[in-house]
């Protein structure tokens, strides 16, 4: 087969190598613009897994890499003056212009032809298609293949916010992979520097585009450029320069990061490979090693499969997931970067710690098999923080104070639905449920939405408090679980708007009752769905008397022993449907901005906390994004939210997101909805609660240590299992977890279990 790869970096190269590995018989071309010995960047990382890899497929290019490889353990963070290692972090180090020479010597060896100084052009790609059987198309970051065929290829190119440069220097900081951040005058600016070689490291310089304005970079010279960027860093490069080997390029060479990612990466005979498919950002540092094992595995399924078709189709197949998977923790990555100064008043061991675990790629336990010795006095550092000086436990197990409420822990049981009300009474399902999760050690347990009155009901099932009978099935939970556990209570109140009326959750959801509906009332005549009633729009008397019934409840919750009550903002609920500029088509003064829509919610909560014990903490429940763009209120929108309920005396916000429109379009994943309750946090100054797909208690402890929120809310998996927190403290090794005293010959057994490796089954 005749084989031309466009392209003359690692991926072209070791494509061609291992193909001529493959059939001897194979007559490839590596089509390149620059000269053999010319490279524009520094240093290239690789892991252990790749290295293995890259031995398993060609034992001789492998051991040549290996020799001329830089090693280190260490990723070190120097922060607000204070510099934090920890180690068990194995990277490895080649300079990019040594990587390509081998590649090229190895090519030559196997029969590869080799024409440097050829540029390609979008006229020159389709000549090529038709020259030769197989087009590889390498050609990097700004593929003029790509380009040429952009309709079949379909690119979605997504430019990143940083501003960056790519520098090296010979302050070889060879102890380990370094990031340092600098405060100036103009921002923050900070550097990812590795040593590749004996005497070189890498110096990738990074800020803001409003930093990078304010300096005036984009006027400067690359020297001029380079010059500041050694007086920012000077303490820290010790004397050596900073240099660049981008002198081809016009202006300062600074650049914003494109996320490339491809909806087909082969047309007829021509495939993609490297930057040229897919880009990861420089910060995790697998955009090398995603070209290399793309490499080998087109080679293997190009000889494997019937046709080059079908060999084009497997190989995307088998490689996306990958792609997908290392884009998703380039972009948490990228992200964290990009939010950086969010950061900065953290304490520098928390801010190592947001550091290392930013991708999501290093969990709470992983840090502990690298580094136990670090991870433990983050520990410790978390504790005291908390008020529990001495102790190393895991974050989740660490005391929290709202007013005067103290939680012996961090988790806490979300508010799930039941629908098993009569009349909106509690009956003796909600009483075993709600006990069986205090008694299972989580530090405070929510109700499920509790209405303030019949008509704000979601469905005939759900629970109240507007009548005696309710008040005293809530004490009676109330009592047991303050005289058996520690578990604190929350009592969620709220009122369905143009939610309610619907059928029970295991029947259809959010559709109206086959019979018995009642009217529903709403921020505007606007519908939940076209299958729904229309709502009525409130009157000022609707607004006063709906405002007194969440009054009352409140009352009642106090009555009843509750130690915190949470109003409900969200969801598409009543007041949620004032928040979301999607239902609120109103145009008196609880309509149009922000300010007029919060008026309404904001009038609801303030009277709740005039009539809420002040010894009790008052949380309220937002959607931090309505998952429709600009139309709904987005995580801009919520920071906002939050402030507004910070001034009026909200003690923490519970963040979660969506359920406000039919046409939501979210992103889920693990801990979605954990960046939202990040930003509220670090952004508005007001403690939070992280909800949305958390499930281990790696996400619980990486979430509270990170500073991302301040207490995790645990749902579906308390459903499976009342006793979660014990069962995960005994997998932990924590002795500490208070059992209810009948249950602890069942905890002595877990525990010794736990320690031998074993469970129940």
């Amino acid at each position: 087969m005749r084989i031309a790869c466009l392209g003359g970096g690692p991926a072209g190269l070791y494509f061609a190598i291992s193909m001529k590995l493959q059939d001897p018989s194979h007559e490839i071309v590596v089509f390149e613009r620059n000269r053999a010995d010319d490279t524009f960047g520094w240093g290239v990382v690789l892991s252990d897994e790749t290295l293995d890899n890259l031995a398993a497929n060609d034992p001789v290019s492998a051991e040549r890499i290996r020799e001329h490889f830089a090693y280190w353990d260490d990723i070190a963070v120097v922060h607000n003056g204070v510099k934090t290692v920890s180690t068990g972090h194995g990277f490895c180090g080649i300079g990019r212009r040594q990587l390509l020479i081998l590649l090229q010597e190895r090519a030559r060896e196997l029969g590869v032809e080799m024409r440097f100084e050829t540029d390609i052009q979008e006229t020159s790609v389709d000549e090529y298609r038709r020259e030769f059987d197989m087009v590889l198309a390498a050609d990097g970051l700004n593929s003029r293949t790509r380009q040429t065929y952009a309709e079949h290829f379909q690119p979605d190119i997504d430019v990143r916010a940083c501003k960056f440069v790519w520098l090296g220097t010979h302050q070889t900081f060879n102890d380990a992979f370094t990031f340092i951040f600098e405060k100036t005058d103009h921002g923050w600016v900070w550097a990812h520097a590795y040593q590749f070689d004996q005497d070189t490291a890498t110096f990738i310089v990074e800020c803001s585009e409003p930093t990078w304005q304010a300096f005036g970079f984009g006027e400067m010279s690359q020297q001029e450029a380079i010059a500041v960027c050694e007086r920012i860093f000077a303490k820290h490069l010790d004397g050596h320069a900073l240099m660049t080997n981008a002198n081809h390029l016009r202006g300062s060479a600074w650049i914003n990061f494109p996320r490339v990612l491809c909806e087909r990466w082969s047309f007829d005979n021509v495939v993609l490979m490297g930057d040229a498919a897919a880009t990861a950002h420089f910060s995790i540092g697998s955009g090398s090693k995603l070209a290399l094992e793309s490499a080998i595995a087109l080679t293997n399924v190009l000889h494997s499969e019937p046709t080059m078709a079908e060999a084009f189709a497997r190989y995307e197949e088998e490689r996306r997931f990958e792609v997908l998977r290392l884009q998703s923790a380039a972009r948490n990555s990228t992200e964290w970067f990009e939010q950086v100064e969010r950061y900065q008043d953290l304490d520098p061991v928390q801010f190592n710690y947001s550091l290392l675990t930013r991708s999501q790629r290093i969990s709470h336990e992983n840090l502990r098999v690298r580094d136990p010795a670090w991870l433990e006095s983050a520990e410790r550092w978390f504790q005291t923080q908390a008020g529990n000086p001495g102790s190393a436990r895991a974050p989740m197990f660490a005391p929290y104070q709202l007013r005067d409420m103290t939680l012996t822990n961090r988790v806490v049981v979300s508010p799930m639905a039941q629908y098993k009300a009569v009349d909106g009474c509690p009956t003796d399902w909600h009483f075993s449920h709600y006990a069986e999760r205090a008694k299972g050690g989580a530090g405070l347990v929510y109700t499920e939405m509790t209405c303030v009155s019949p008509m704000g009901r979601i469905t005939p099932g759900c629970p109240g408090l507007y009548a005696p009978a309710h008040e005293a099935a809530w004490k009676r939970l109330c009592d047991f679980v303050h005289a058996e556990t520690q578990a604190k209570l929350c009592a969620q109140i709220g009122h369905s708007g143009p939610k309610g009326s619907t059928q029970l959750g295991w029947q259809e959801m959010d559709a109206p009752l086959a019979e018995g509906n009642w009217p529903i009332m709403a921020a505007s005549a606007q519908p939940w769905s076209e299958h729904n009633q229309v709502p009525k729009a409130m009157t000022h008397d609707d607004m006063e008397r709906i405002r007194d019934e969440f009054v009352s409840a409140a009352h009642m919750a106090d009555r009843a022993g509750f130690d915190m009550i949470e109003i409900h903002a969200a969801h598409g609920y009543l007041l949620s449907s004032f928040i979301t500029p999607l239902t609120n088509h109103r145009d008196d003064e609880y309509g149009g901005s922000l300010d007029n829509r919060l008026r309404y919610p904001l009038e609801v909560i303030n009277a709740v906390r005039h009539a809420w014990p002040a010894h009790k903490p008052l949380a309220v429940r937002i959607s931090a994004n309505d998952w429709r763009d600009n139309e709904g209120i987005t995580p801009d929108d919520a920071v906002e939210i939050a402030k507004r309920l910070r001034d009026a005396e909200v003690d923490i916000v519970d963040v979660s997101a969506g359920q406000t429109s039919t046409q939501a379009k979210p992103v889920y994943g693990r801990m979605f909805q954990t960046p939202f309750s990040d930003r509220i946090r670090n952004e508005a100054s007001i403690a939070t609660m992280a909800v949305g797909n958390i499930y281990q208690a790696d996400h619980v402890n990486s979430i509270l240590m990170a500073g991302r929120a301040d207490l995790v809310c645990i749902a579906r998996p308390h459903l499976a299992d009342p006793y979660w927190l014990l069962h995960v403290a005994a997998g932990l090794g924590d002795r500490e977890v208070a059992w209810p005293a009948p249950y602890r010959a069942g905890a002595d057994q877990l525990q010794r279990l736990a320690e031998r490796g074993e469970g129940w089954v």
